[in-house]
C-alpha cells in the first residue's frame, strides 16, 4: 500500500515516549491518569516529552473521567490548561465533550477551538458515546483545526464497532467526514487487515503498547511489532 499508515501511541512520561518513538510510532498521545481513561498531563511533562522526541505530540484536555465537560468553572480550567499548554510550545490536541441528551457540547468544544486558534486537534471517543454519530460529525464539520476522530466506532470496542467503522470510511470527503478516521479502542492487529482494505489509514495503541500492563513503561519492541505489521 502506497500510504503510510499513522502509528499513535499513549505516552504517560519521557521514557513511553522515547520507547514509542524508537517502536516506530509517528504520534504520541500525551496523557496522565489512565485509571481516569486519560486526562491532561501538566506542563512539565508535556515539555519533557517534547525535549525527548522528535515526532508529533497530541495533548489531552479532559479534566474528569467521562464525556461532560463539568460545571463553567470546570470548562474555565480546562481553557487554562490549554493556555498554559500552548504557551509551553503545544501545538496539537485531543478533546471531546458531549451534553447529557449525548449530543455534542457545543458551547465547551467551541470554546476550545477559539482558544487552540487554529491548532489541529482530534475529537475523541465521545463520539462512540454520542447519541447520533452522524449528527456529531455535521455539527462540529465547521470548527477550525478538526482532522481526526478516535473512535472505535462502537463503546464496547473495535470488535462492536468495525461496520460503523468501516461505513464511515467510506464517507472520507462527504460533510462532516473529512477528518481523519484513528481507529483505537480494543484494537487488534488481526483487526488491521479488514481496517486497512478499507481504506483506514491511521491507529491509536495505548495497552497494547504495554504488554506487562499500564503499571509498566511502552515497549518499544511491542510497537514494532504494529509498525511492522502496518508496513507489511
Amino acid at each position: 500500500m502506497s500510504e503510510r499508515a499513522v502509528l499513535e501511541v499513549i505516552a504517560l512520561s519521557a521514557e513511553d515516549a522515547v520507547a514509542a518513538q524508537s517502536g516506530g510510532a509517528d504520534r504520541l498521545e500525551l496523557v496522565t491518569d489512565m485509571a481516569a481513561d486519560g486526562l491532561t498531563p501538566p506542563r512539565e511533562t508535556f515539555a519533557a516529552i517534547r525535549a525527548a522526541v522528535d515526532i508529533p505530540l497530541r495533548v489531552m484536555l479532559r479534566a474528569a473521567d467521562g464525556f461532560s465537560a463539568g460545571t463553567p468553572g470546570d470548562v474555565d480550567a480546562l481553557v487554562a490548561d490549554a493556555r498554559a499548554l500552548r504557551a509551553e510550545g503545544a501545538d496539537e490536541f485531543v478533546l471531546g465533550f458531549l451534553d447529557t441528551d449525548g449530543t455534542a457540547d457545543l458551547v465547551t468544544v467551541e470554546r476550545l477551538a477559539a482558544e487552540l486558534e487554529g491548532c489541529r486537534w482530534t475529537f475523541h471517543r465521545a463520539i462512540d458515546r454520542a447519541a447520533d454519530r452522524d449528527a456529531l460529525r455535521k455539527s462540529l464539520a465547521d470548527l477550525p483545526g478538526l482532522d481526526t476522530y478516535l473512535t472505535a466506532g462502537a463503546a464496547e470496542g473495535v470488535d462492536a464497532g468495525l461496520s460503523t467503522l468501516l461505513t464511515e470510511a467510506a464517507r472520507a470527503g462527504e460533510p462532516g467526514y473529512e477528518p481523519q478516521v484513528l481507529v483505537g479502542g480494543g484494537l487488534r492487529l488481526d483487526h488491521l487487515p479488514m481496517l486497512r482494505a478499507g481504506g483506514i489509514n491511521a491507529f491509536h495503541i495505548g495497552g497494547a503498547a504495554r504488554p506487562e500492563g499500564w503499571a509498566q513503561p511502552v515497549s518499544a519492541r511491542a510497537v514494532g511489532e504494529w509498525r511492522a505489521m502496518l508496513d507489511a
